[in-house]
């Protein structure tokens, strides 16, 4: 369908009215300066202006983040636009060291000398803090890289796209399904570009930019007779890539036993959406399962969640301490335990924290310490070895440098641990995802992402999707509703029989991931092949009106 500027300015609700978005601190703008950036040299000023006061000031380590964060949410319901944002957030945060303690100062305030003023504030801060601090702080050392820089490897920038090309991309995938059964559709498009420039004492200037997109949609089919109505959410991933993972491609395309469609490194949205109303349609008249246990076959678009949950939150060494325990306290994986020796799961589970994977969303060169990033295992053949460190924190582990995992959401918050890219890592033996099902005789294959729930230790979880499959002697034979599976973190793991081959390995994500207090948000990326547990607890979850 054409889109002409006069028909978008009639559909689009541009106002940011009550819709609720992510927390974000910026200012709306204009689509067109999406596409401007900053330049290096006045960005090199700034940081030069906060390490010099900083040190002068008394400071023994100071670390400067100079940012621009972009932000751009197109929100469309059936053949209407609910919503266009564009917003930028810009502003620099400069940490300090000093006596032994940290002190963090920020300003929007983009000159020099409002920049000095900060590094000084800062500086004041950790002098204060050390008066009542036990044990002074203890980075691990980095050795500065002098002048580098990094970008997302993109072909085409989201924020270069017109808004009316978006918009007719979403509003051409709402029509699609609305053809296709569906009788409501939402679609909407997330861009984020961060452009982070980090310096410190330590002899770096690091010019980093960062692009993530994502393109959810949720079709429902209603029941007119009934009132009964069933959704199906979309199954791509938010990734670390430009807009020309919005695409087509066939070579990004991999079909699945039972009619499913999978996507990796491009995402036709249009398909998805098609087949969702369809499949919305057919859970209508899907039977609901019988509660029992099943051996499950897991797709990566279901498993990454449960991964995040239940893997990587339990891994930040910040829970693992008891530092941490916002959105869903602490870990049940203590240092005691892995130094006993804790079995995480089967000899064939291996887990490893990466943020150089190329598509992915925490992929970045440095992090936010100036730590150049890694892959790393956390679990190898099934036995716990290792979490998720930063600079102050490597040394509890007897470690000798950071894992390069910390992490800001924005020039004017400070850097913590954040989970990387933590992934299930394919099988080493050749099975494809059609010859895991044919050895199973009674099962469930499930897709998407669903509700879900966790304890306060990540011990105990539930965890639901959006498309499940019965499977009998080895045969994909007809949709079933209403599933939830039901863990113990290590037993769930060690339930693992089989994992595909790395033909099948594919990336899933959180695009906005909630921790600490004040909340940041960031976004991970969690990648597995299609994965085998056997004698699972399933529930079902149907509500009874009688």
């Amino acid at each position: 369908m054409a889109l002409h500027r006069r028909d978008f300015l009639t559909l689009g609700g541009l106002g940011l009215g009550a819709l609720m978005l992510p927390p974000f601190m910026g200012r709306a703008i204009a689509a067109e300066e999406l596409a401007t950036p900053l330049d290096v040299a006045f960005k090199r000023r700034l940081a030069d202006a906060a390490l010099e006061a900083a040190t002068a000031a008394g400071a023994s380590y100071c670390d400067v983040r100079v940012g621009r964060y972009l932000r751009q949410f197109v929100m469309t319901r059936e053949d209407k636009v609910e919503n266009v944002v564009n917003a930028e957030s810009t502003g620099v945060g400069v940490r300090v060291i000093a006596n032994g303690a940290w002190g963090f100062a920020a300003t929007s305030q983009m000159t020099p000398d409002a920049v000095a003023r900060a590094a000084r504030q800062a500086t004041t801060i950790a002098k204060a803090n050390a008066r009542i601090q036990n044990e002074p702080v203890q980075l691990a050392p980095v050795r500065g890289v002098g002048e580098v820089a990094w970008q997302t490897p993109i072909t085409r920038n989201a924020m270069e796209v017109p808004v009316e090309e978006k918009v007719e991309l979403l509003l051409g995938v709402n029509a699609a399904a609305l053809a296709a059964g569906a009788d409501f559709v939402n679609s909407r498009l997330f861009a984020v570009n961060e452009q982070k420039y980090f310096a410190s004492t330590d002899g770096s200037y690091i010019d980093q930019d960062v692009h993530r997109i994502w393109a959810p949609f949720t079709v429902t089919a209603v029941d007119k007779a009934t009132g009964k109505f069933r959704t199906r959410d979309g199954l791509s991933a938010p990734m670390g890539m430009g807009y020309e993972y919005l695409g087509a491609d066939p070579a990004g395309r991999i079909e699945l036993p039972g009619g499913v469609v999978a996507y990796t490194t491009s995402y036709d949205m249009r398909e998805d959406a098609v087949a969702a109303a369809k499949q919305a349609r057919e859970k209508l008249s899907a039977p609901s399962v019988e509660p029992g246990r099943y051996d499950l076959v897991l797709d990566p678009t279901n498993l990454f969640l449960t991964i995040h949950e239940n893997v990587g939150h339990p891994l930040e060494l910040d829970r693992v301490l008891g530092y941490e325990a916002n959105y869903a306290g602490t870990s049940f994986a203590t240092l005691e335990r892995m130094r006993e020796g804790l079995q995480y799961g089967s000899e064939r589970v291996n887990f490893f924290a990466d943020k150089t994977q190329p598509g992915s969303l925490g992929a970045v060169a440095y992090d936010d310490e100036g730590v150049k990033t890694k892959r790393w295992d956390l679990v190898k053949d099934g036995m716990l070895v290792d979490y998720q460190a930063t600079r102050d924190q490597a040394h509890i582990l007897g470690k000798t440098a950071s894992d390069g995992c910390s992490y800001a959401d924005s020039w004017s918050t400070v850097q913590f641990q954040r989970m990387p890219n933590v992934s299930l890592a394919p099988g080493k033996e050749p099975l494809s995802v059609a010859e895991m099902i044919a050895g199973v005789e009674d099962g469930i294959y499930i897709h998407g992402r669903g509700s879900y729930s966790i304890d306060q230790q990540r011990y105990n979880a539930q965890f639901g999707g959006q498309l499940y499959y019965e499977i009998k002697n080895g045969e994909v034979t007809r949709m079933l509703e209403d599933v939830a599976y039901q863990i113990r973190t290590p037993e769930f793991w060690n339930a693992c029989s089989a994992i595909c081959d790395e033909r099948d390995f594919r990336l899933g994500g959180s695009f906005f991931d909630g921790k600490g207090q004040p909340s940041q948000v960031s976004a991970v990326s969690h990648g597995s092949s299609t994965t085998r547990f056997d004698g699972i607890n399933v529930i079902n979850t149907a509500r009874s009106l009688g």
